[in-house]
């Protein structure tokens, strides 16, 4: 074997080793999750991108809901205050943080600190016939693996880890098609 052949297969190994090694090493991949009934991380691809329906607090955590075009189409119609339900593909995600001092900023406002969560229900009356034409998915955040994982009943709150996790609470807003959020005036 010449010189530069052989200088030639030991950078090819390194760069195999190099990106297989990567591979082997990397976080695993958020839209392959699913939570048991079938809904999947990957059907509210892109959500980070989404309109801004509100922003909430509650139990010491910061929250913003989004919603696609759908959902969002629908609110603008007064949904659900029309009398209307959310029409199919309505979507929404809510994602937790867990709330930090900004101390560099004038007053030291409240802004989000470390992920903790991602909250995700869809509008699927044939799916989800059973849960109110809901479905519902909670995912929780680890920041030291920047993973995500579905919920469990160990979680706070607890979860029921599938699809109709969310229905129990939200039948106290049955008369609102299940949706806690009220659009913010803009």
């Amino acid at each position: 074997m010449t010189r530069t052949t052989l200088s030639a297969t030991s950078i090819i190994a390194a760069v195999i080793a190099v990106l297989g090694g990567s591979r082997a090493v990397s976080a695993p991949d958020k839209y392959a999750l699913q939570v048991p009934g079938g809904l999947a991380f990957a059907e509210f691809r892109g959500y980070e991108g989404w309109p801004v329906i509100a922003i909430s607090e509650n139990e010491g955590k910061i929250a913003v809901i989004l919603g696609n075009t759908v959902m969002i189409d629908a609110l603008r119609e007064d949904v659900p205050g029309n009398g209307k339900p959310f029409p199919d593909g309505a979507r929404m995600a809510k994602i937790h943080w867990i709330p930090k001092k900004q101390e560099a900023y004038p007053g030291q406002p409240m802004v989000p600190g470390a992920q903790h969560d991602v909250d995700f229900m869809v509008k699927d009356s044939k799916r989800f016939a059973d849960s109110g034409g809901w479905g519902y998915a909670e995912f929780e955040y680890d920041a030291a693996s920047d993973t995500f994982r579905p919920g469990t009943p160990d979680d706070e709150p607890p979860q029921a880890n599938d699809a109709r996790c969310g229905f129990a609470c939200h039948t106290i807003v049955q008369n609102r098609d299940y949706v806690f959020t009220e659009y913010g005036h803009r």
